[in-house]
């Protein structure tokens, strides 16, 4: 955490922490599965070269009120509340997961907010021929090893670190969960392919080649649906959450693509 900031907004009246480190022009980032319950190495790539700006989403780690995104539309309301508290308003932006869901439908209905976006591993979409796995009918020990081509670095970000209080630690996590359970439950279909050809700023997408979640044959489905402003990376060796499995590669990728 060396270097980072913290400070709080309120979202539909309840507060959402802000993490930053870095200067330079911001770009945020909307986590995945599981949120930030910790500063990541990923992280840390970014502020090396951007001031990296990380809002937490109702519900996840840092964040509360997901209580009270009772529909979709509730959560992209929420969403640009929180970009726009953030002061991420017409920066750059980075979804992950079920934050790539999000930063996409932040770029296709309000435009302006989004200068140039990176969707790593987004949901959103539903292919019947490849349907993503259903991640809230699995046994909470089989989460790490879906989410991760490396299942420690799910088990690791999740852990307790030491001298956290264990108990509100576990609630935290149960509580992340149950937050994405009310906007994907259950296959993570939002019906977003029908809004993906608003999205008119410079995107990538970017996708772990081993991604037991969602197949990597998605990558091109959301590239096709945005149209010729969409360019497709793959990440070797990592799973859905690739920002855990390959922080390095990952964070080469958006910064080669955002500048």
């Amino acid at each position: 955490m060396s270097g980072v900031t913290e400070r709080e907004i309120r979202v539909n009246g309840e507060s959402c922490r802000i993490w930053e480190k870095g200067s330079g022009a911001p770009v945020g980032f909307l986590a995945g599965l599981g949120g930030v319950p910790k500063w990541l190495p990923f992280l840390d790539r970014l502020a090396a070269r951007r001031r990296v700006v990380v809002p937490s989403l109702p519900g996840f780690p840092g964040g509360k009120g997901h209580d009270r995104c009772d529909t979709h539309l509730d959560w992209i309301a929420a969403t640009l509340d929180l970009l726009d508290g953030a002061g991420l308003s017409g920066a750059d932006l980075i979804g992950a997961s079920v934050g790539g869901a999000l930063a996409a439908e932040a770029a296709a209905l309000s435009p302006a907010s989004i200068r140039r976006l990176a969707l790593i591993a987004p949901f959103g979409l539903y292919d019947a021929k490849a349907p993503p796995v259903d991640l809230f009918a699995q046994k909470p020990g089989a989460l790490p090893a879906l989410l991760c081509a490396d299942a420690a670095r799910f088990a690791d970000l999740v852990a307790a670190p030491e001298g956290a209080n264990s108990g509100e630690w576990s609630i935290m996590i149960a509580r992340a969960n149950e937050a994405a359970a009310r906007l994907l439950w259950p296959l993570g279909d939002t019906r977003l392919g029908r809004r993906l050809h608003r999205i008119k700023c410079p995107t990538v997408i970017l996708w772990g080649e081993a991604d037991k979640v969602l197949p990597p044959s998605y990558a091109a489905r959301f590239a096709s649906a945005i149209g010729d402003n969409a360019q497709v990376k793959m990440i070797t060796g990592a799973g859905h959450l690739a920002y855990l499995d390959a922080p390095d590669a990952t964070a080469d990728g958006v910064i080669s693509a955002l500048g």
